[in-house]
């Protein structure tokens, strides 16, 4: 039953010591543990607050992106009809000066075809001319190798100027 109570003494040494172990571990060791443990805090602490800053950082620049994103569609997307409506335009000219273009080269054609006509027909009506005075002198010289065709022939000329 020693062991289950012990002597006075024992306590007594046991009190001391162990009051002297506090006072020194209280003296050098837990200022400095507590002094870590507070330090290791106030890291996590920080480093949850700048977990937080960036996470909202993060919001911010990615709400940005969305904003730009949407802002860089709509300018696309303007630039986009406006190149369409200039390229709509274009066209337009093109075919409009392409009609007059053709327009006018058909008016060209056709005074020029009429001018070739007009000289084709003088040029005809020249050798019809020259044609017919040809037939005529042969006609005449072969009427007038005799007398008395061409006595026939000035009466005729004479009836018919009398009669007109």
């Amino acid at each position: 039953m020693d062991l289950v109570t012990p002597a006075l003494g024992l306590v007594f040494w046991t009190t001391l010591c162990f009051a002297i172990l506090l006072f020194i571990l209280g003296k050098f060791a837990w200022k400095p543990i507590l002094a870590a443990v507070a330090e290791r805090e106030n890291s996590i602490e920080s480093a949850l607050s700048k977990a937080e800053a960036v996470k909202e950082e993060m919001a911010r620049l990615t709400s940005e992106n969305e904003a730009l994103l949407k802002q860089a569609r709509a300018e696309r997307d303007t630039i986009l009809a406006e190149a369409t409506k200039v390229k709509n335009q274009i066209i337009s000219e093109a075919k409009e000066a392409a009609q007059k273009e053709g327009s006018r080269q058909i008016e060209l054609a056709r005074v020029e075809i009429n001018n070739q006509k007009a000289i084709a027909m003088a040029d005809v009506k020249n050798q019809v001319a020259s044609l017919s005075l040809e037939i005529a002198e042969k006609i005449l010289r072969k009427q007038f190798e005799d007398s008395k065709k061409q006595d026939e022939l000035v009466k005729e000329l004479l009836k018919e100027v009398k009669l007109s």
